[in-house]
């Protein structure tokens, strides 16, 4: 055997181990698209409340539910776009899109995002405002980095990222919804962007 054929399946088994232990179809598009929905939402969100007799945000009236249904429009958008994206790729790679690694993934990604905004909705409740946003970054940071070992290395670089703004944000709560903006509009966007170049754009 050649060292050029030896070479050849040692990357093969690389490769078959790579799709057994780590899910790869994440697609960087979606990523792309999840941060402009974001981007888009907070600026209508910005818009209500900025243009509002208050000009701030409470937690009742009309204005709290239109927010409300922009940032529920905005994770439908984006997951939904994910899932449909995500799963194209995975086809066209021949890949499957559920298995036991997608289990674990999931289960990885949404204990502590479940738990967390869990909590948050506990703080909101107290009347704690300030916090809110903080604790939505860092959760999603903390379920990033959790299930970061079942896909690819990027995740877990966004995840460190979402942690120090959310870490940031608590240290400055009067510009929470700026940490906001940044965490999960424009790092999503550098995400998806590194994403797509070095694993999608052929």
């Amino acid at each position: 055997m050649s060292s050029e054929d030896y070479l050849k399946d040692i990357s093969e088994i690389k490769n078959l181990m790579n799709k057994s232990t780590r899910f790869i179809s994440l697609s960087g598009l979606s990523g792309i698209l999840a941060g402009t929905f974001a981007l888009v939402g907070a600026a209508y969100a910005y818009w209500l409340v900025t243009g509002s007799k208050r000009g701030y945000l409470i937690l009742s009236g009309e204005i709290f539910n239109l927010v409300l249904l922009d940032m529920f429009l905005v994770l439908v958008l984006s997951v939904g776009t994910a899932i449909y994206l995500t799963t194209l790729k995975a086809k066209k790679n021949n890949e499957k899109i559920w298995d036991a690694t997608t289990k674990r993934l999931l289960t990885s990604f949404l204990v502590p995002l479940v738990a967390g905004g869990i909590y948050t909705l506990i703080i909101l409740k107290q009347q704690r405002y300030g916090q809110t946003g903080a604790l939505m970054l860092l959760f999603y940071g903390l379920a990033l980095v959790n299930a970061s070992k079942y896909t690819l290395g990027y995740v877990k670089y966004l995840g460190y990222t979402e942690m120090i703004l959310g870490l940031l944000c608590a240290v400055f709560p009067g510009f929470g919804f700026w940490f906001w903006v940044l965490g999960f509009g424009v790092m999503h966007i550098v995400y998806g962007t590194l994403m797509y170049f070095k694993y999608e754009r052929k």
